[in-house]
């Protein structure tokens, strides 16, 4: 059973600035718009643009809808190329954290207000201030709703579903996994009932299975026996630990390169000291949250695995190899050091639980956790290259706009705009990831889980979602997908950023043959993959928050087009003409979105 946890209201930043709180705050260098450290930027330093922002929020507060009793807690500062300033910050009403009171103040190179993207677009100031529930009550509510052990209730203000309460804040452990439970303070009404992790297979997904006597196998053993491979060759002199190149026999691509810890003449750990010591353990079969109670996989050979499950050390193959080529991605691509971008190792636990067919991102743990599959549905473990990217970008999303759906049911299903464009996000950017890695015996594409031995080839694919029979995924969007599943909902924005990116029609691309329709029957010219990329990182990191749905979305993508590329480009044209494609434009706003 995993532990309970609080699913953060704000990012943990350590702190190296006393007057903003911010640790190792980094800014944009010329070439990617990512950060870089503070001490190589230019004279403005991360104190003087988070004040500057905060002291703006305040001065424009009919726009931010800062006000009294506010406080700002800054999570993250970005200055791009061209000036411009962003600080993304958490809110606290009166001391109470708010939810879904997230926002990104905008500055120009001048440090002047530019503008605001904000969770709420409403008041975070709750009509009651007193509680009618004690915490006692809601614990007790909270562990009920979640079935589990409830730990201890804390006051907020909930302001993500068009008006603030008071309410109290639980984590439950419960049989399911951990989640974390709002409570009404006044009513004792259950708010939401939130998971903790990001699991890939969603309930619905495989009760679907289930019902149609799908199993997951995909095939294994590309990788042949594995050869004994000798150990770097040292010296007598060399001081250990030390930096090694081996080589992993994975399940699914074959026979790749690993970067390795040596501890001794003989003996190597799977850690890469050359990716913030990025490692991958063992769980044993234990469900635990805590990746120190992982077994350290080591080796004498700097070997790793046999190419079967009859290793261990095949699994623990892919999901380094998986990870290492996600942080590379993100970091060759926008200059992001790591999944928080603070220079962290990422994690995997692989062998994680008994009989468990899922792979997730775990936010307590901050890692990986990957089960071995249920000897049922799901017959291997989900070590796929494109599942790490997807859920590693959950973990990236969970350290910036913080998406999530709007409810969840009593199976675990999550619905909603914000929790669809999360997983589109980690969909776009896990095939992102396949593009970059290029491994022949992973071919890159615009399809998830083409290799986990579905019927119909795929799990999703980015060009023409509604292929997908198994969640049902939508091409466009229709007021109904406000409240669709999330995986089902997630075809909209997959779709736009598809024709963003190659534009409409039939293509073949690789070994991959595509034919991508419009709503409006329209053409569209695609910008080509880096572009379109690049596009929506920029909208994810400064220009959405929490509750972001897709005309949110819409925005946010224009506005990064015309930061990277003018208002005038073919890219900002394009960008609008690929969401009317998939039915999101301006005219259809809804009235009431958040």
């Amino acid at each position: 059973m995993r532990s309970a946890h609080i699913r953060s209201v704000a990012v943990a930043v350590a702190v190296t600035t006393a007057a903003t709180g911010l640790a190792g705050t980094a800014f944009a260098g010329p070439a990617t718009g990512e950060r870089r450290p503070a001490a190589t930027a230019s004279a403005t330093t991360a104190a003087q643009v988070v004040a500057a922002a905060r002291t703006a929020a305040f001065a424009h507060a009919a726009a931010t809808g800062v006000g009294a009793g506010d406080e700002l807690q800054p999570q993250d500062v970005m200055i791009d190329p061209e000036g411009a300033r962003h600080v993304r910050f958490v809110r606290t009403h009166r001391g109470l954290p708010v939810l879904g009171g997230d926002l990104v103040v905008h500055l120009s190179r001048r440090l002047a207000y530019t503008g605001v993207t904000r969770a709420a677009d409403h008041t975070v100031r709750p009509a009651a201030t007193e509680a009618k529930l004690t915490a006692r009550q809601a614990e007790e509510k909270a562990a009920a709703a979640a079935d589990g052990d409830a730990g201890t209730a804390r006051l907020v203000v909930d302001a993500r579903d068009g008006a603030a309460a008071l309410a109290y804040q639980v984590a439950v452990d419960g049989s399911n996994g951990s989640s974390t439970v709002v409570v009404d303070a006044l009513t004792g009404k259950v708010r939401s009932n939130t998971p903790d992790s990001d699991e890939f297979l969603s309930p619905r997904l495989l009760d679907t299975l289930r019902r149609h006597g799908e199993t997951l196998d995909p095939a294994t053993g590309i990788g042949a026996q594995a050869q004994a491979l000798a150990g770097a060759s040292v010296s007598a002199a060399v001081h250990y630990p030390v930096t090694a190149h081996g080589s992993g026999r994975s399940l699914f691509v074959g026979k790749v390169p690993l970067t390795t810890t040596q501890t001794a003449r003989r003996s190597f750990l799977l850690k890469d000291p050359t990716r913030y010591g990025t490692e991958t353990r063992d769980a044993k079969g234990r469900e635990t949250e805590s990746f120190g109670q992982g077994t350290k996989f080591t080796s004498t050979t700097d070997s790793w695995g046999n190419g079967t499950t009859t290793s261990r050390g095949s699994a623990a193959a892919d999901a380094q190899y998986g990870i290492t080529e996600t942080l590379d991605f993100y970091k060759k691509a926008f200059g992001r050091k790591g999944i928080a971008n603070n220079s962290k190792p990422a994690r995997a636990m692989v062998h994680w639980g008994s009989k468990v067919g899922n792979a997730f991102w775990d936010s307590a743990c901050g890692c990986m956790l990957y089960g071995d599959g249920d000897g049922d549905e799901i017959k291997k473990p989900l070590v796929v290259l494109d599942v790490t990217g997807h859920e590693l970008t959950h973990g990236v999303v969970d350290a910036t706009a913080k998406l999530e759906p709007t409810r969840v049911d009593n199976d675990g299903n999550q619905f909603g705009e914000p929790g669809a464009l999360n997983e589109s996000l980690a969909d776009i950017f896990g095939s992102g990831v396949e593009f970059f890695a290029d491994n022949p015996k992973n071919p890159p594409n615009y399809l998830l889980g083409e290799k986990l031995g579905l019927r119909q080839k795929f799990l999703r694919r980015l060009d023409h979602p509604s292929l997908d029979r198994l969640e049902g995924t939508v091409d466009y969007w229709s007021p109904e997908v406000t409240d669709a599943e999330v995986h089902a909902g997630s075809g909209v924005s997959s779709h736009a950023f598809y024709l963003l990116a190659e534009g409409s029609g039939r293509k073949t691309i690789g070994a991959t043959t595509y034919d991508s329709p419009t709503y409006d029957g329209s053409t569209v010219t695609g910008i080509g993959r880096a572009r379109a990329t690049a596009i929506f990182y920029r909208a994810l990191t400064r220009y959405m928050v929490s509750s972001t749905d897709f005309h949110d979305a819409r925005i946010a993508t224009l506005k990064a087009a015309k930061d990277l590329y003018g208002a005038s480009g073919v890219e900002y044209r394009t960008v609008d003409q690929a969401w009317a494609a998939v039915n999101v434009t301006e005219a259809d706003t809804p009235v009431a979105r958040h």
